[in-house]
């Protein structure tokens, strides 16, 4: 109750005020309520959801009204699914439960940096921890249900997961006329203040180390590896250590969540309107700017940078040095440079926003929504976009916050690595609106978060298709199939994305060089509706590696989840894996051959539910899954209901070397045999309305 009473408030909070800049001093609610509220969500257990809750109102001020989202805290599962499955577990497993439990909950003797509580309290309770995660992930698909107006509070959701909330501020009010000076005078207000914010971030780096977090996070992205051998590769540990622990020790974070919120409501709708009314009648200066092609209205050099006001006709902006904030007010425009992000460690912050046309953007690396050291956000608003995203760009975090906002129309995203929603030391935001959209990339990206980094994809509708792998292969080849060929059938990929979170493991019984190994982040992959198609290679779709956090939701829709080793749910090293399907007629396939469907390794927890009453098919006969515990490791699958068939040789409930795998369907006739060949021989007691115990970490389930 005290939950769903707070989601209220929360969604409460941020509708009332949507016709006033600011909201009245009689609607904000006072610091008594906010501690009030606070306190009852400490003792819910659900601490990180209270900053969304708390600054809600000025988060979302607006200047028109918004439609009005579903409550998406009415869809979660998890913790419904948790009363029906649990005593299941403890009445079947009673021997081999406890035992997993205590050592998920004991992570003292393993050694990692920056391990984060949301990870933590998913180990030491696998239902209470991934019920708030997913709670929290709920709530961010309705705050990005709600348009560019919603970023604030996404912002603040999602790095209060990672027990990080921005500094409390009162928002400029929006203009109320339409003199060019009042517009002027808002935009450089927003801009002096966010740099302000940011200064407050970095005044205790020196120059050097200002310069190091500036230059460093290149070969992050060049080179990152959620596994590395010394000391061939000590001294990129080394390298990562010092990144992470001067963000850690050095760094005012919350004072560049603040300016992430400041900056991000520039895209408000009704303020951009307002600006092309002030500029319609303007002509175009007569001076040339360097790099900007077609009718400019406004160049301006401020200490901040440079600003500038685009017309309504195509133009081009080739941009080296980057701006402080671009305004296009349409055409089909073309950008390439640096977009949204700063090309030097001086001047950290930086904002593109396009109203719209079929716009083309072809960043430098590291050069488009890329947060780093400071703030990198590009909002366009409408139109059949194309992103051609190199290395670091695409809302990317990197000690600092990266936000690309994409309203309407049907987008293509094209990537290579840590792209597309992800971090490293700080917050990647993808947000996607409306659109049949399609993302592609090879890997760390589609919702990737590394050591302390949020990474985050938001789909809210169209039909989508994902796609991540096919280019780094992967180390499992030499053991697998040392004689396979790249593109060969048994040949296998990595990706690490679509929702993953993966920490930088130091492989060696070195203690000194254990002792850089620093734990994973938060990836998170949300869509909303559509009927969606995801591809993808070993580590993906839901997964956590090394202290790491994978969350995959797919909220509505037929979807079509195509994965490879560790897919749909899983966990390794430590690792909390988590993907929901909620509703539809879904396709679930791997490559194989292991580990697919809530499956957990070495000490690692993982979930996978399909929710609703559709029929669902698991295609799985090249590989092992659905409810599987292994080394330690806590593993569970739950499918609701439907008439669901199984097309799997291996698994449906195993733990196995102190591990609990548990396979449970809740409803409807099933059927366990393969398309071709039946897989009775290998499950013969895994039926219709059976229940079967292999081994004190063994439950199979069907009602």
């Amino acid at each position: 109750m005290i939950v769903a009473a707070l989601s209220s408030l929360c969604l409460r909070s941020r509708w009332d005020y949507s016709r006033s800049s600011r909201p009245p001093e009689r609607q904000q609610a006072s610091p008594d309520v906010i501690a009030r509220g606070r306190g009852l969500l400490a003792l819910a257990g659900l601490c990180f959801l209270l900053g969304a809750c708390s600054q809600m109102a000025h988060l979302f001020a607006v200047t028109q009204p918004l439609d009005r989202p579903v409550d998406r805290q009415q869809q979660a599962v998890v913790s419904k699914m948790q009363a029906i499955a649990e005593p299941d577990l403890r009445d079947n497993l009673n021997a081999g439960l406890p035992a997993v439990r205590a050592i998920l909950a004991d992570q003292t003797n393993k050694i990692a940096k920056f391990k984060q509580s949301v990870a933590l309290r998913a180990l030491a309770d696998p239902w209470d921890g991934l019920s708030t995660i997913e709670q929290a992930g709920l709530l961010a698909a309705g705050a990005a249900e709600s348009g560019v107006e919603g970023l604030p509070a996404v912002i603040e959701i999602l790095e209060g997961g990672m027990d990080r909330t921005g500094t409390p501020f009162k928002p400029l009010n929006f203009p109320v006329t339409l003199a060019p000076e009042d517009v002027l005078g808002f935009l450089m207000e927003v801009l002096e203040d966010a740099s302000q914010d940011r200064e407050q971030a970095l005044r205790r780096l020196s120059p050097q180390d200002r310069e190091f977090l500036f230059t460093q996070a290149r070969p992050l992205v060049e080179q990152f590896l959620p596994q590395l051998t010394p000391p061939a590769q000590l001294s990129d540990a080394e390298d990562a250590a010092r990144y992470a622990t001067l963000l850690v020790q050095q760094v005012d974070y919350g004072s560049l969540i603040t300016a992430a919120q400041r900056l991000a409501r520039l895209g408000n709708r009704k303020l951009l309107q307002q600006l092309d009314i002030v500029f319609q009648n303007r002509p175009p200066i007569t001076h040339t700017i360097t790099g900007i092609t077609g009718d400019v209205l406004l160049a301006q050099q401020t200490s901040y940078g440079l600003l500038v006001i685009g017309g309504r006709g195509p133009n081009t902006y080739d941009l080296d040095e980057g701006a402080a904030l671009i305004i296009d007010l349409g055409g089909n425009d073309r950008y390439r440079g640096s977009v949204g992000a700063s090309a030097g460690s001086d001047l950290g912050n930086s904002v593109v926003i396009d109203l719209s046309g079929n716009d083309t953007y072809q960043p430098s690396p590291l050069g488009l929504a890329t947060g780093r050291a400071g703030i990198g956000i590009v909002i366009d608003h409408s139109g059949n976009d194309t992103y051609h995203l190199s290395p670091g760009s695409g809302g990317v975090g990197l000690a600092g916050l990266g936000i690309l906002y994409d309203g309407e129309g049907h987008d293509i995203y094209e990537g290579s690595r840590f792209t597309q929603g992800a971090a490293f030391g700080g917050f990647g935001l993808l947000v996607d609106r409306a659109g049949d959209d399609r993302y592609t990339s090879f890997g760390y990206a589609l919702g990737f978060g590394a050591p302390l980094g949020v990474g985050a994809v938001i789909d809210v509708r169209g039909n989508d298709s994902y796609e991540c792998g096919g280019h780094y292969p992967s180390a499992y080849n030499a053991a697998d199939a040392p004689d396979a060929q790249p593109h060969e059938a048994a040949f296998q990929y990595d990706c690490f994305g679509l929702g993953t979170g993966a920490g930088l493991r130091l492989f060696t019984k070195n203690p000194t060089h254990r002792a850089l190994s620093l734990a994973g982040g938060w990836g998170l992959l949300i869509d909303l509706n559509g009927r969606d198609r995801y591809r993808s290679a070993n580590f993906s779709q839901g997964h956590g590696y090394f202290f790491g956090l994978g969350v995959k939701l797919d909220l509505n829709g037929d979807d079509d989840h195509q994965a490879a080793r560790y897919g749909h749910g899983t966990a390794a090293h430590f690792g909390v894996g988590l993907i929901v399907d909620y509703q539809g007629k879904d396709r679930y396939g791997s490559k194989g051959p292991f580990y697919n469907g809530g499956a957990a390794w070495d000490g690692s927890v993982a979930l996978a539910i399909d929710g609703g009453q559709d029929s669902d098919f698991y295609d799985l006969p090249a590989s092992t899954g659905l409810g599987m515990g292994d080394i330690g490791g806590w593993g569970v699958f739950i499918e609701e209901g439907g008439a669901d068939q199984y097309a799997i040789g291996r698994g449906l409930g195993q733990g196995a070397d102190a591990g609990i795998g548990a396979f449970f369907d809740l409803e409807g006739r099933d059927d366990y045999f393969s398309v071709t060949t039946p897989i009775l021989g290998a499950h013969p007691e895994r039926l219709n309305r059976k229940v079967f115990i292999e081994n004190q970490g063994s439950l199979f389930i069907d009602r």
